[in-house]
């Protein structure tokens, strides 16, 4: 009888499997919307709120920015592993930068220096995944960006994106991974620092559309949306609705023609962020945060130096130097630093030692990061490299922790598991720890 009882109890879970099914194709669930349904039941929730970062400006350095000629020199090492420049003094009691960082220097006070970061991904493109995902690329699934997380978690703000990229969308790992094509990026499409006038793409009207025209055109939009969605439920439809819906909010919205307009900065303000792409690009993302947007990601330079460091140090710092330090005294005299987070970033550091073409070349094995505003500890050095630059030396930072960090200032708890393809539960960050001791404490 234990076969017949086995068949049976077998068969009735059967059952309760297809009138699960029946169940939810009548309230008009397909299979896989049920499973997805279930997957998300089933997955680690926390709810995500606005934290004391209400803002990120995340600078990156695209090409793997050499930490002993930026935020960790070695004055003491030979000069093979020391490079061509000198050390200096900051604000901060024994804190040195290299002497390209003069107007950092002054401002060292306002932010926090990572010196400790590490990963194994000697490769641009696996280091730069690292960067902007917080995690290791993974053939089985694309991870999605923090500006997607963020715009999912957090949505948006005054009728702006929240999550916009400067100039344009910096590589393929800054986009939605395996989240909905909704949550992606806006791309302002054009450098700030133009010299023949700056325009945002598809922030206003085409030539020849008049106000009257452009909302019929939006009504008959709307129609044909509408006819779709109910037809067919897929993320292509919801991810272009979206899409339109954002593009048209934009275009109407004074909010956002305000938020890209750098004409309503002085010309005392450009020049002192720089009237070049560094400047403006940071003139730009405080325009941004300031106005709404959550995140703003915005590169600089190139920093793959294998060939004459000296020369290409002294050609691209000193206007970064200058725009960073400007942006960072900006944000704290408008009382905007405190809700502010920024971060600096490259998807890994160089070799201690000078090639033979004097330059250095890829090192994920140790480098630095820079971290200021939104809560973060101000004239601090977490972690350490030892006297060669070569690895970590004490408290070694992993591209999880960072970005649980960061996350975790922003209000969002990266242990949550969002729902990717299969349907499968997978955590926002895996295995990183918030680095609790570079958070400011709020006073008693």
């Amino acid at each position: 009888m234990k076969g017949c009882t086995d068949f049976f109890t077998s068969g009735m879970a059967k059952r309760r499997e297809f009138l699960q099914v029946g169940f939810a194709g009548g309230i008009g669930l397909s299979l896989p919307e049920l499973l997805k349904v279930e997957a998300k039941a089933q997955a680690k929730f926390y709810e995500s709120k606005e934290g004391v970062a209400k803002a990120l400006i995340h600078i990156y350095l695209p090409g793997g920015s050499a930490h002993q000629e930026t935020w960790d020199p070695k004055p003491l090492a030979p000069v093979e592993y020391r490079g061509p420049y000198n050390a200096i003094d900051t604000n901060v009691d024994g804190l040195q930068f290299s002497e390209n960082f003069k107007n950092l220097a002054k401002v060292a006070d306002k932010m926090t220096v990572i010196r400790s970061m590490t990963h194994g991904e000697a490769a641009h493109e696996r280091g730069t995944h690292n960067m902007f995902t917080g995690y290791r690329p993974s053939p089985a699934l694309k991870y999605p960006s923090f500006g997607s997380v963020i715009s999912h978690e957090l949505g948006s703000r005054k009728n702006l994106p929240p999550y916009v990229c400067v100039p344009n969308v910096p590589n393929e790992f800054a986009g939605t991974g395996y989240l909905s094509s909704m949550y992606g990026p806006f791309s302002v499409g054009s450098d700030p620092a133009a010299d023949k006038g700056f325009q945002v793409l598809d922030l206003t009207l085409p030539g020849g559309v008049d106000n009257a025209r452009f909302e019929r055109r939006r009504t008959m939009l709307e129609a044909v949306d509408s006819h779709f969605r109910n037809m067919e439920k897929a993320d292509s439809i919801d991810a272009m609705d979206s899409f339109y819906q954002k593009a048209y909010g934009l275009i109407g919205s004074a909010e956002a023609r305000e938020a890209f307009d750098l004409t309503k900065e002085t010309d005392k303000m450009k020049e002192r962020y720089g009237k070049n792409t560094a400047g403006m690009r940071m003139l730009l993302g405080r325009r941004l945060v300031e106005s709404g947007v959550r995140l703003v990601t915005l590169t600089y330079g190139g920093w793959d130096m294998h060939d004459n460091i000296k020369g290409n140090i002294a050609s691209q710092v000193p206007a970064f130097d200058q725009a960073l330090a400007a942006l960072l005294s900006d944000l704290d005299e408008r009382g905007l630093l405190d809700s502010t987070m920024v971060m600096v970033s490259s998807e890994f550091g160089r070799t201690p030692k000078i090639n033979k073409t004097d330059g250095r070349d890829h090192w994920p094995k140790v480098f630095s990061t820079m971290l200021a505003g939104g809560g973060i500890k101000r004239g601090y050095v977490y972690g350490s490299s030892d006297s060669l630059g070569a690895e970590p030396d004490q408290n070694p930072v992993g591209v999880e922790s960072f970005a649980a960090t960061v996350y975790a200032q922003l209000g969002i708890n990266a242990d949550k598991e969002l729902i990717a393809p299969g349907p499968r539960p997978i955590e926002i960050v895996a295995g990183g720890t918030v680095i609790d001791d570079i958070i400011a404490k709020a006073s008693v």
